[in-house]
């Protein structure tokens, strides 16, 4: 199925498992307000922070993820940044194309090094 996809339809569903990843991790902390909850994850769930981990794994990659990650950042979508730059927003795309391949492929070790990694704070 995953070889099927495109990277845009990879990046859909790896937009969905970044986010439940990061709001199980947050939930996970001290019991706060769902607004609080909200803001919390919105720190991680961004394309600049996306885009920061895609930059802190490059040199990580394999060669095979490399090339989910270019195709991703090359693929052409009708949708635009709202809040970012088209380059930023590039880049946040090929981080969820990548996460959405591993989760496809069932690549758990791999996938939960890469969300765990997307969750470290500057």
């Amino acid at each position: 199925m995953e070889r099927d996809l495109s990277p845009l339809a990879l990046a859909f569903i790896g937009d969905a498992i970044h986010t439940a990843y990061v709001r199980e991790q947050v939930l996970k902390g001290k019991i706060n307000k769902l607004s609080n909850y909200h803001n919390l994850a919105k720190k991680f769930c961004n394309a600049k922070k996306q885009m920061q981990t895609l930059e802190a794994i490059s040199t990580i990659l394999t060669e095979e993820e490399k090339e989910i990650v270019r195709k991703a950042r090359n693929a052409h979508s009708k949708h635009t940044a709202k809040n970012f730059d088209e380059e930023t927003y590039k880049k946040a795309t090929a981080f969820e194309a990548l996460v959405g391949h591993l989760y496809l492929t069932k690549q758990t070790k791999r996938l939960l090094q890469i969300l765990e990694i997307s969750m470290k704070e500057e």
